[in-house]
């Protein structure tokens, strides 16, 4: 039987989640499958990959074929680094010891350049947030200077038909007091 590692496709219509499974070459996509050794979610930034590193592992020293894009993962993940290692501790060129110290320097120097990605993407993230805010807030200004100047202008002219009515009332009330100076001069 032989036998494949690749990936189990889950999830909606443009929203893919893989699982990782070892299943017999002949076996459809999405059938039968003998292990499910892990997930991989391309949604995230970078992907999201568990995966049981023992068993796959196991299963690649025992002869079993990766896809492509499984064999990529794995490689991610360290176990080609670790079979290559396990190698070299077979032929005696160096301690199964210096072997796990050299797959821990491995496995801290893949760790700070995921986390260094994951930092960059959320710095762009929050860079982008805070040029939209700046844009945002620069638009809401302007929106209120409009607003203010609307209504500036707004309050001068009410201001202006104030005087004028204040005006035609000082007036009105000068013709009426000269009206009844008249008429009480014409009275006498």
């Amino acid at each position: 039987m032989a036998t494949r590692i690749r990936l189990q496709r889950f999830g909606k219509k443009n929203q893919p989640f893989y699982h990782i499974v070892i299943a017999d070459g002949r076996a459809p996509r999405d059938g039968r499958f003998i292990e499910k050794i892990g997930t991989y979610n391309t949604l995230t930034n970078p992907a999201d990959i568990k995966i049981d590193f023992d068993r796959a592992l196991y299963w690649v020293e025992c002869g079993a074929s990766p896809s492509d894009t499984v064999r990529s993962i794995l490689k991610r993940e360290g176990v080609y680094v670790m079979k290559h290692l396990k190698g070299g501790v077979a032929k005696g060129a160096f301690s199964e010891i210096e072997a796990e110290r050299k797959f821990e320097a491995w496995k801290t120097e893949k760790e700070s350049k995921l986390n260094n990605v994951k930092r960059e993407a959320a710095d762009k993230a929050r860079a982008e947030m805070k040029k939209r805010l700046e844009l945002e807030t620069k638009v809401k200004e302007a929106m209120s200077a409009k607003v203010a100047a609307k209504y500036a202008k707004a309050a001068a002219e009410e201001a202006k038909a104030t005087e004028v009515a204040a005006e035609e009332t000082i007036d009105a009330t000068e013709v009426a007091t000269e009206t009844q100076e008249n008429s009480e001069e014409a009275a006498q």
